[in-house]
């Protein structure tokens, strides 16, 4: 392994993001959606790899469980190194469903988050239209029948990368009450089902695409006029917003 990739886990999906306009145009969406998302205040990225989100919020702190040159804080999410309510917005893509034990984490976000503050997620979304890419073709597991309230001690030799893709669909639908008994100072405050075909046939990091940028962008634009008829049934992401409740 070169002293390149040692120094900066996140090298090869930088290359990747800087060659390829479709994956670009898919992620630029997604983070500003997320943005769109947010309230005023200090906002933390969880799981900020490639450091692209300080482009729609520039002041935000990026934190990653690995370093790199992107990143200003080496954390756990299971850990967090920030004060009880001195966080206006936790904000994560992609990394809910590679957490090892998300209970922890929700009681981390409950207890930094400032009343009024929010935990902003994109993720994958499992749905009639989405399971057969996930579970065939996606490397990611999915694993339906799964729990996200197991609770134990973090294992500081896990890979990083493992991952049940099937988390924050169980979170939003089949787990969505038992969630707000376990947390009931963190109400939903928006669940969206959006993303049809550009992300899949975009080839997500893998060098290839079925599909040029400039036919991205039409569909794009198409897919977000439908997805609020059908991205219950046919999306790929979900984006799911928690707010603190006040005292």
């Amino acid at each position: 392994m070169s002293s390149t990739i040692q120094s900066d886990p996140h090298a090869s999906y930088r290359s990747v993001w800087s060659t390829k306009p479709i994956l670009r145009l898919v992620y630029e969406d997604y983070y500003r959606r997320i943005a769109a998302a947010c309230v005023a205040g200090e906002t933390i990225e969880i799981g900020g790899g490639i450091g692209q989100l300080k482009n729609f919020i520039p002041a935000a702190i990026s934190s990653d469980i690995q370093h790199s040159p992107m990143v200003d804080v080496v954390a756990d999410a299971q850990n967090l190194p920030f004060g009880s309510g001195a966080i206006s917005n936790i904000v994560m893509l992609d990394v809910l469903h590679h957490i090892e034990f998300p209970v922890l984490f929700f009681r981390e976000a409950e207890r930094v988050l400032r009343a009024g503050g929010r935990c902003v997620m994109i993720e994958p979304a499992i749905t009639p239209g989405s399971t057969v890419f996930y579970r065939l073709i996606h490397p990611e597991p999915v694993r339906m029948r799964a729990t996200p309230f197991v609770e134990g001690l973090p294992n500081p030799e896990r890979d990083p990368y493992d991952s049940n893709q099937a988390i924050p669909t169980l979170l939003a639908t089949r787990d969505r009450l038992q969630f707000e008994r376990l947390f009931p100072n963190l109400e939903f405050v928006e669940v969206s089902w959006f993303s049809f075909w550009v992300y899949p046939l975009s080839g997500g990091f893998k060098r290839w695409t079925l599909m040029p940028a400039s036919l991205g962008r039409r569909v794009l634009a198409f897919e977000k006029r439908i997805e609020s008829a059908l991205g219950r049934m046919l999306g790929f992401r979900t984006m799911i917003v928690l707010q603190k409740k006040s005292a």
